[in-house]
C-alpha cells in the first residue's frame, strides 16, 4: 500500500528541479597470496572427493579491488515537489589495473534502478538492485565489505545483486525497513560463476524459477545498532524446478568515542528441487575497529564458518567437513576524505582466503595447492574516492 501511496502522489506535481552527480572509486592493490592453486578444484558428483590444482605463491595486482571495488557511478535526483522525487542510480564496476568491465562485462553491473522517494512515504525502486541483507548487514562488516579478505561471498552468497528487482525502503530517523522481490535473478553478483543452469533470469510459464525476495529491519544511532534479516533465492537448474538457498542474519554494533564493536551470525540452508540438503551452516563473525588517531585506523575481524552438511548433489553423500576460520587485520593511512593508503593481512585455516573452496563460491577463487590446509594473503593499495 505504500507503494502505491507513493506513487499515486507523484500526479500534480510543478515546478521540478533536476541534480547529477558523478561520483566513484578507484582502488588498486598490489597483493601476495602463497599456497594458491593453479585453477579452481573439481568435485566428484557421486564420491565428493575434491581434487586440487597445483600452483604456488601469487604476486601481482588484484583485479577485482582491495578495501574497495573500483567503480564508476551516475546518482540523479530531480525535486517533483510535495516532499517527492523521482531519482535514478547506474554504477559500473571495473578493474583498475585493466580498465576492463567487471560484473561479466556489463555496462552498468553493479547498480542500474530507477525509482521516487518520498519523504513521508519512503523509496521505491525497479532495476538492478543491492539485496535487503546486503544493505542491512554493511554497518555491521568488520571491514564494510572489503573485497581483500573479508569472505562477502560465503556470508551473502553469490546474489547479493540482483536483477529485476522492486524493493521498498523507508529511513525514520535511526530505523531503516527494506524489502526487495526480483521477478528472475540473471547472471550472480560481480561476475562470479553461476551454478550449472541456474541464474537464467524470467522463465516464461515457470513464474517461480529464479525469483528472490527479503526484508529487513535496522536500528541504528551513534551508539549502538542491531538489524535483522532475511534472503531467499530459487535457482532452476531445469526450468519448473526450483531449488532454495535460504539465508537470515542477526548483527550488533556498539560504538564508543573511537571504536566500533561488531559481531554476527547469519543461518544457511540450500536445498535442490527434491528437497534434499546440499548446504548447511552456520557463519559468525566478530570485529573492532578503532581510529588510533585522526588519520590511521585499524580493523581487526575474525570470521568462522560451521559447515555442518556439505554435497553438490543428491547422489553424494553428505560431508561434515573441517569448518575453516579466518582473521584478517587492516591499517589504512587517510590523506584526505579521498585519499588513503592501506595495508591489509589475512590467514585462513581449512580453506582459501574469503572461505574460497569447493564448498563455497568463490570470490577471487584463493584455492589450496593440493596437501594445503591454510593460506596467508597481504597486499598494500591505494583508494581514491571522487
Amino acid at each position: 500500500m505504500a507503494g502505491a501511496a507513493l506513487l499515486a502522489s507523484a500526479a500534480g506535481v510543478a515546478h521540478a528541479q533536476s541534480g547529477v552527480t558523478l561520483y566513484g572509486v578507484i582502488d588498486v592493490p598490489i597483493e601476495y597470496i602463497n599456497h594458491l592453486a593453479g585453477s579452481a578444484p573439481t568435485i566428484n558428483p557421486v564420491t565428493g572427493a575434491v581434487t586440487s590444482k597445483p600452483g604456488g605463491n601469487k604476486f601481482g595486482m588484484e583485479t577485482n579491488g582491495g578495501l574497495s571495488g573500483s567503480r564508476w557511478g551516475l546518482r540523479g535526483v530531480e525535486d517533483l515537489g510535495g516532499g517527492l522525487q523521482g531519482l535514478f542510480v547506474l554504477e559500473s564496476g571495473f578493474g583498475a589495473d585493466t580498465g576492463q568491465s567487471l560484473q561479466g562485462g556489463r555496462l552498468f553491473g553493479r547498480k542500474a534502478y530507477v525509482g521516487l522517494q518520498s519523504d513521508r512515504l519512503g523509496q521505491i525502486a525497479l532495476g538492478r538492485q543491492d539485496t535487503t541483507m546486503f544493505t542491512m548487514l554493511g554497518n555491521f562488516s568488520p571491514s564494510k565489505y572489503a573485497l581483500l579478505f573479508e569472505p562477502i561471498v560465503a556470508l551473502l552468497g553469490t546474489t547479493y545483486g540482483q536483477d529485476n528487482v522492486i524493493s521498498y525502503q523507508a529511513v525514520k530517523g535511526p530505523v531503516t525497513v527494506k524489502a526487495h522481490y526480483s521477478f528472475g535473478v540473471g547472471t550472480p553478483a560481480f561476475g562470479l560463476t553461476p551454478l550449472a543452469g541456474q541464474g537464467a533470469g524470467e522463465t516464461p510459464g515457470h513464474a517461480r524459477d529464479n525469483t528472490a525476495y527479503g526484508a529487513g529491519a535496522m536500528y541504528l544511532d551513534n551508539r549502538f545498532g542491531v538489524t535483522a534479516s532475511y534472503d531467499q533465492w530459487n535457482p532452476a537448474a531445469t526450468a519448473g524446478s526450483p531449488g532454495t538457498v535460504k539465508k537470515a542474519a542477526l548483527a550488533f554494533a556498539y560504538y564508543l568515542p573511537r571504536t566500533k564493536f561488531v559481531a554476527g551470525y547469519r543461518w544457511g540452508q540450500n536445498k535442490d528441487a527434491g528437497g534434499n540438503t546440499l548446504l548447511r551452516d552456520d557463519f559468525w563473525w566478530v570485529g573492532v575497529n578503532h581510529d588510533l588517531t585522526s588519520a590511521l585506523s585499524l580493523s581487526l575481524a575474525y570470521y568462522y564458518d560451521n559447515q555442518k552438511i556439505l554435497r553438490t548433489n543428491a547422489v553424494q553423500p553428505a560431508l561434515n567437513p573441517v569448518n575453516p576460520w579466518q582473521v584478517n587485520l587492516i591499517a589504512d593511512y587517510a590523506f584526505s576524505k579521498r585519499t588513503d593508503v592501506y595495508l591489509t593481512v589475512a590467514y585462513v585455516k581449512n580453506s582459501g582466503l574469503n572461505f574460497d573452496s569447493a564448498a563455497i563460491s568463490f570470490a577471487n577463487g584463493a584455492y589450496l595447492t593440493p596437501g594445503s590446509n591454510s593460506q596467508i594473503g597481504a597486499a598494500m593499495g591505494i583508494r581514491h574516492k571522487f
